[in-house]
């Protein structure tokens, strides 16, 4: 293989993080190589599927700051791309009213002054029909949340780093690695090199770090992405104004469910459990994860059902609209920190 031209960035990683992150360096007229392993695009990462929830309300002031820029950035690339990406839905979050969790979410919209709509177990039904709002439970809508088209808005990153001069080759797996003044990317059909190296392969990264010789405490877990079958379809659709959902803890259920609204399959509600690992590391030092660990490239060898039985039971006794057995389970993967990273960033701030 003899050696390409050089380009000022390799970014290796075309998922969101990487399609992103080339995007940006392109704008700046950073000449810049974007590699994927796979045919673009793929359902093999973190990336893939058709939404993604965006909101302010979150159990902790940080996120709320961060995401006031979130959606200019997100504004700013529709009006580049002349594409909608972005569609407001509201988001419905519940939970005991006097529970730590749920006061933490409500806290943050009322300090930062974030538009909310709060509900009562009086008019609860009268906003949001087909749900069942548990007895001491607490209900309010960051009205500035909604649905990002996620597959959508992963073409339109691509789409545009290639129309200001980006270059994206998929289906070339990076084999080594080299160091230096100048890096060197070797890949299963290629030589790169550049000045700069940014790697974004998610649960791939480790594999990539070894070739230099570095290894991050990180953890991949294969997570249940499950979809619901409405009783009466469209009960639940986005066009009739049903809003994405929070539970952050519930009866049997500790940690937090979310929804959206039925969009993306005719007649099914995307509805998962994603596991509150703050409030459990806050109370132990431990970052905890939903999901059973995973080798990415082994990914659907692994399964584990024990989200699915708590998702059922929520579902029997809270939607009643949906048939509570998931018609459509599909595949993610998270990396996340392992346990015994936070436990050593635990200790350095205990000293």
């Amino acid at each position: 293989m003899s050696t390409s031209e050089v380009y000022d960035y390799i970014v290796i990683g075309a998922g969101v993080q990487g399609s992103f992150t080339a995007y940006e360096l392109v704008k700046t007229k950073k000449k810049t190589l974007l590699l994927e392993q796979f045919t673009l695009p793929h359902t093999r990462g973190s990336s893939h599927g058709q939404t993604r929830m965006i909101r302010k309300a979150y159990d902790q002031n940080f996120y709320a700051d961060m995401m006031d820029e979130g959606y200019e950035l997100w504004a700013q690339l529709e009006r580049e791309a002349g594409v909608k990406l972005f569609r407001r839905t509201g988001l419905l979050v519940m939970g005991p009213e006097n529970s730590q969790s749920y006061l933490d979410f409500k806290s943050t919209l009322e300090k930062k002054k974030i538009p909310m709509m709060v509900l009562t177990p009086d008019n609860f039904n009268q906003h949001i029909p087909n749900v069942i709002l548990a007895d001491g439970d607490g209900a309010f809508v960051d009205t500035t949340a909604g649905v990002l088209y996620a597959d959508r808005a992963l073409k339109v990153a691509q789409e545009q780093f290639h129309k200001l001069g980006g270059v994206i080759k998929d289906q070339e797996k990076v084999i080594d690695i080299k160091p230096g003044l100048t890096v060197t990317v070797s890949t299963s059909a290629g030589v790169y090199q550049a000045m700069g190296l940014v790697i974004t392969a998610g649960p791939w990264a480790n594999k990539l770090l070894a070739h230099v010789n570095l290894h991050l405490p990180l953890e991949v877990v294969r997570i249940n992405v499950c979809y619901w079958k409405e009783k009466v379809p469209d009960l639940y659709h986005v066009n009739k104004r049903f809003p994405c959902f929070l539970l952050t803890e519930g009866e049997g259920v500790k940690d937090h469910i979310y929804g959206f609204p039925s969009n993306e399959y005719p007649g099914l509600i995307k509805i998962c459990e994603h596991e509150d690992a703050q409030a459990r590391s806050r109370s132990s030092n431990i970052c905890y994860h939903n999901g059973s660990e995973t080798d990415p490239d082994q990914r659907d060898k692994k399964t584990d059902c024990a989200d699915i039985d708590i998702l059922r039971r929520y579902i029997a006794h809270y939607l009643p609209g949906v048939i509570p057995d998931p018609a459509v389970i599909e595949s993610c993967m998270y990396t996340v920190m392992a346990s015994s990273l936070d436990q050593s960033l635990a200790s350095c701030c205990a000293s």
